[in-house]
C-alpha cells in the first residue's frame, strides 16, 4: 500500500496520483503546487490523502511541492486573465498565415516557461512559421498541439441536448468508446441528429446504461416475434425494458388488432441460445464503428 493524494488540473479532468508532502494536511478542492513532466503546475486536490494498492500506481510518483499560497493563486489568476488576449493574438497570426486550423484554447505553464495552444484541423498543418510569429509576440517557448473534435468540446464545454453541461466537460475524466450498437441495444432512434452530441460524434452517455439494456434484452422476445400469452398467440409490437413489459397485438378475428401489455414473465417464447447471442454480438461489432 502507498499513500497518495488524488490531483486534478481542471474541472472534470483526469485524476492523477501524487506523493503527499510530509507534515501537510490536504482537503478536497484545496489548491496545490505539484511537479509534473511538463514542469511546475497549479492544481487542486480531488481526493485527500489515502492508501491504495501498488498495482494502481504508475511509477514513479511525482511529489506535491506545497499547498498553494495566496501569491501562487494570484499568479494563476493572472495567467487565466491573459488567456483571452493570447487567443486573440494567435487567431490573428493564423489568419495572416492563412492556415487551415481552428484555435480551441491556450494554457500558460505555471513557471511561465511555455505557452501551449490547442487547435483542431482536418489535415496536417505546417505551423513552423506560426510558432516563430507567436514566440516573437509572447517571448516564451511555444507549443502547438492538435486535438480531436471531441477534445474541442471538452475544452469549450456547452449545454448538451439533455439540458446539462456536456459530460466530457463536466464529469468525465477520460473518453470511453461508444458505438452505434449501444444505441441499438437501447432501442434508440438511429437518426444521427438524435444520438450525436455537440461535437457531432456519438454521445458519451450512450454507454452509461447499455449493460442493463443488453442483459434485459436477453430476457425479452424480439419485436415482431410470435409469443404465447394467456389469451393465445400474439405478435410483439414493442418492448419496455425498464418495466420488463411487452406490448403485443392479438388478432381480433375481424381484420383488426387488439393491443395489450404483459409482464415478460407471463409470456411464453423461445429465448435465443448463448451461442446465437454471441454470434449476433460479433456481427454487430463488425458492423459498427466505435468512436474513441
Amino acid at each position: 500500500m502507498t499513500k497518495v493524494v488524488g490531483i486534478k488540473f481542471k474541472n472534470g479532468g483526469k485524476l492523477y496520483y501524487f506523493t503527499p508532502k510530509t507534515g501537510e494536511v490536504y482537503q478536497r478542492n484545496m489548491p496545490v503546487i505539484v511537479e509534473t513532466s511538463r514542469g511546475v503546475e497549479y492544481a487542486w486536490v480531488a481526493h485527500p490523502e489515502r492508501e491504495i494498492e501498488d498495482s494502481e500506481i504508475v511509477s514513479p510518483l511525482k511529489p506535491i511541492l506545497r499547498i498553494a499560497t495566496q501569491k501562487d493563486t494570484e499568479k494563476y489568476q493572472e495567467y487565466e486573465a491573459k488567456k483571452p488576449e493570447a487567443i486573440r493574438i494567435c487567431k490573428e497570426k493564423i489568419l495572416a498565415r492563412e492556415l487551415e486550423m481552428k484555435l480551441v484554447d491556450c494554457e500558460f505553464s505555471f513557471d511561465s516557461g511555455k505557452l501551449t495552444f490547442f487547435f483542431t484541423s482536418e489535415s496536417r498543418v505546417d505551423f513552423r512559421e506560426l510558432v516563430k510569429d507567436l514566440a516573437s509576440a509572447f517571448h516564451t517557448r511555444i507549443d502547438l498541439r492538435q486535438v480531436g473534435i471531441r477534445d474541442e468540446t471538452k475544452y469549450l464545454g456547452g449545454i448538451a441536448p439533455c439540458g446539462r453541461v456536456c459530460c466530457c466537460a463536466g464529469n468525465m475524466p477520460e473518453f470511453k468508446k461508444v458505438s452505434v450498437k449501444m444505441a441499438k441495444a437501447q432501442n434508440l432512434s438511429l437518426n444521427p441528429s438524435k444520438i450525436s452530441g455537440l461535437c457531432g460524434r456519438l454521445m458519451c452517455c450512450l454507454g452509461y446504461e447499455v449493460d442493463y439494456y443488453v442483459e434485459a434484452g436477453k430476457q425479452l422476445p424480439k419485436v415482431g416475434a410470435e409469443v404465447g400469452t394467456p389469451e393465445g398467440k400474439a405478435i410483439v409490437a414493442s418492448l419496455n425494458m425498464l418495466k420488463m413489459e411487452v406490448r403485443v397485438k392479438i388478432d381480433d378475428k375481424n381484420g383488426g388488432w387488439i393491443y395489450k401489455d404483459y409482464p415478460a414473465s407471463e409470456l411464453r417464447f423461445k429465448k435465443p441460445c448463448q451461442q446465437c447471442q454471441n454470434a449476433q454480438t460479433q456481427g454487430d461489432d463488425e458492423e459498427d464503428i466505435a468512436e474513441d
